[in-house]
């Protein structure tokens, strides 16, 4: 007769005929609801076109039916409303950045409004976005200016970070070499220490055993046999190396040299060997033959 009377579960139900009748039949599904395009501003004064889609589910069938005229119609007003309330909170970039925090704040504020409804919104989609050409141009212009100064960043550090290593390497390779060079320098400067100590020792060697020759009987006799050979020697070189040729006056008299050359060892011998050496080279026939 016009009055609410039961809300009818799913199943049998018996009705009285003219007394009762079906007014309104709901669907416990979850509904989806197309929201038409609509401008909405940003707080940067940017107008942007959006449309999207509306997840609900009827939880209250007799607020959905006798809380609100047309709930369909209603929720998705309230849907418009609430998204260009949202839009115009956030910037123009906020708005791509924050997409799904803004479906997020846009489901949250139709719930609160569509509880006496027995409605639950579950979630909200934005569609498309799009905005006036202008703009639109204007943040591809951005975004290629960004992607140019990355690639700007990018080159310069690269370069820098070469000029880094080609400093490095050329660092390393200066030390490296310095390196090498001292440890040549000392190893030829040991080299030519332990040459000397050798050339030394052999020298000390052959002195003494010169000096131990010269204190046996007859070795003086053989020093002036050495001094004689060496004397005959070196004038058959002296016209091989130069053109020019010192020769002293007496060449020809090699009793002479000899005898001199022994006067300068009868000389040091006195100084050094005592004497006993002394005595010795007196004993030794003054004639070379």
């Amino acid at each position: 007769m016009g009055k609410f009377h039961a809300v009818l579960q799913p199943g049998i139900n018996i009705l009285i005929p003219i007394i009762d009748q079906i007014k309104y039949v709901q669907s416990l599904k979850e509904i989806a609801i197309e929201i038409p395009q609509q401008g909405a501003i940003t707080l940067d004064n940017v107008q942007l076109h959006l449309d999207g889609v509306l997840y609900l589910r009827v939880v209250d069938p007799y607020k959905t039916s006798y809380g609100v005229e047309d709930a369909e119609y209603a929720i998705s007003q309230l849907a418009q409303t609430t998204m260009r309330s949202e839009v115009g909170k956030i910037n123009l970039d906020t708005v791509f950045k924050e997409r799904e925090q803004l479906n997020i704040n846009i489901v949250d504020a139709i719930n609160k409004a569509s509880e006496p409804w027995g409605m639950v919104c579950m979630r909200y989609e934005i569609r498309t976005m799009t905005m006036p050409e202008r703009v639109q141009e204007a943040m591809q212009m951005q975004v290629e200016a960004e992607r140019k100064k990355r690639a700007a960043i990018l080159e310069s550090e690269g370069k820098r970070e070469a000029a880094i290593n080609v400093a490095e390497g050329e660092k390393r390779s200066r030390i490296l070499a310095s390196e090498a060079s001292m440890q040549e320098k000392i190893n030829e400067a040991r080299g030519l220490a332990e040459a000397m100590e050798r050339q030394a020792e052999a020298k000390k060697n052959a002195l003494e055993k010169v000096s131990t020759s010269l204190n046996k009987h007859g070795g003086h006799s053989a020093a002036a046999l050495i001094v004689a050979e060496q004397y005959v020697k070196a004038f058959s070189n002296l016209a091989k190396e130069s053109n020019t040729v010192i020769v002293p006056s007496n060449a020809s008299d090699i009793s002479g040299m000899v005898a001199q050359a022994m006067t300068v060892y009868k000389k040091l011998a006195s100084e050094t060997a005592g004497p006993r050496l002394l005595e010795e080279f007196e004993s030794i026939p003054k004639d070379p033959k």
